[in-house]
């Protein structure tokens, strides 16, 4: 009798946290460790349930987006996708995160925006080896940066997470606890993944855009200073004395101010290490945009962790009880759309890849190697490596999301990049088409190997 009078307490109060909120520290009675491993054939079949919903609704905005069906059109994906930037996708990352992030777990939670970092700066680094080996065009070095860095960390984990929980057998535990905690883990990744995506690689893409621009102009420039130096001769060869002060000459105002002899007086050649510390600054000042990061989706996120670490705040709108719940839950209710929505876009946007452009096949090859083969194998060394040395603690779904940040197809958003800077659109429609068609096989194969390690 004592002994039951001492553990009931402590039983009821775990269950009691893990139902107001995340609590990682119960996660060991939550997720017990299996005795055995669920087979890889098993594995594989749960693995294909959420890309097969995926594929599903992607070709259904394929088919809409047909010339005989017209339903969603150039035009209607524009519009939609603007409500979608502004409306749905800031109201799922901010009601999501406001339910389940609270101050007891987020510092637990720090190594997931430096394990997301950490893909984005790698797979930049590999495309930027895969540019200069394939000497890609000027206009699509942006588009291939990008889509080698930033994976589709904003829908695919929330459509791929719960749907793995729902499905029977799943080396998750209860699906309503894998549920919670892995919408948690998906909303701080598409949270983190905006910022990361609309201030690194948004900068990107700029940068190569305006350097794409700066090339035109100064292939103009060219043409134009070729014409006046060829006017220049013409009038030094009928004036010689044109480069002198002269009465015999009037046309000097003619001249290219190039062609005149400079005097510089002499300067100091040598650059103190401050003034060139102040010059990169200046430089690396002018070339981002930190505006970007102000972007829907990053302001909801900062509302969202706000509302959820503040008690005082989270009581307010969060819960059964609160006053003003119909705010979370008419924020819910329009985040609920997000994730079709968005997927219905990618569907039409795909039809543009049908009808081709001249895009390398080394290009493409090299977008499916970097994001399918190198950088998940990468993710697992990365990962094993945090877990071993104590840098993350020992949950299979963490890990899981972990692991799956480093083999997702590109996002999405470089496309409204390249429509952003009118850099290469058309081939970010084909480079897209590829990925997506052959993440089916590869999304499916890693998401079984994941599953297989971490369980």
């Amino acid at each position: 009798m004592i002994i039951n009078h001492i553990h009931t307490p402590s039983l009821l109060s775990v269950l009691c946290k893990s139902s107001r909120a995340l609590n990682l520290e119960g996660l060991k009675e939550l997720f017990p460790k299996r005795k055995e491993k669920m087979g890889f054939l098993d594995l594989l079949m749960i693995a294909s349930m959420p890309v097969l919903k995926t594929l599903l609704v992607t070709a259904l905005g394929l088919y809409l987006a047909l010339e005989s069906v017209d339903v969603m059109g150039e035009s209607a994906r524009k519009q939609l996708n603007r409500v979608g930037y502004f409306v749905f996708s800031p109201a799922l990352v901010g009601s999501t995160l406001a339910r389940t992030v609270t101050s007891e777990n987020i510092a637990q939670l720090w190594f997931m925006p430096v394990n997301i970092l950490i893909t984005f700066i790698i797979g930049s680094a590999l495309g930027w080896i895969l540019v200069k080996f394939t000497r890609a065009p000027h206009h699509v070095k942006g588009l291939i940066l990008g889509c080698c860095a930033a994976g589709n960390l904003g829908h695919l984990p929330l459509i791929i997470i719960p749907a793995l929980c729902k499905e029977q057998g799943s080396p998750f535990g209860v699906p309503d606890v894998c549920q919670k905690y892995g919408m948690a883990y998906a909303s701080i990744t598409m949270a983190v993944g905006a910022v990361y995506l609309w201030s690194y690689v948004f900068n990107l893409v700029r940068v190569s855009a305006r350097n794409i621009t700066r090339g035109d102009e100064k292939s103009d420039a060219s043409v134009e200073n070729t014409e006046s130096t060829t006017d220049t001769k013409k009038c030094i060869q009928e004036c010689p004395e044109a480069l002198l002060p002269s009465t015999k000459c009037t046309s000097t105002g003619n001249l290219d101010e190039s062609m005149l002899p400079l005097v510089k007086p002499e300067v100091n050649s040598q650059v103190s290490t401050w003034g060139r510390i102040k010059n990169c600054l200046t430089k690396i000042s002018k070339n981002i945009n930190l505006q970007t990061l102000l972007v829907p989706s990053t302001i909801a996120a900062i509302v969202g962790f706000i509302v959820g670490v503040v008690p005082r705040i989270r009581g307010l709108l969060i819960g059964a009880g609160a006053p003003l719940r119909v705010v979370e839950d008419s924020a819910s209710l329009l985040g609920d759309a997000a994730i079709p929505a968005v997927t219905l876009i990618m569907g039409g946007n795909l039809l543009r890849g049908l009808r081709g452009s001249g895009v390398q096949l080394s290009l493409i090859a090299g977008v499916v190697v970097i994001r399918y083969i190198l950088l998940p194998v990468i993710g697992i060394v990365i990962v094993k490596g945090a877990l071993y040395f104590g840098l993350v603690h020992e949950d299979p779904l963490y890990l899981f999301v972990l692991l799956l940040h480093y083999a997702l197809p590109p996002a999405t958003n470089i496309g409204t990049m390249t429509q952003l800077f009118g850099a290469g659109e058309s081939e970010c429609s084909v480079v897209m088409l590829w990925t997506y068609a052959l993440a089916s096989v590869a999304l499916t194969v890693w998401l079984t190997i994941f599953m297989w390690l971490v369980t």
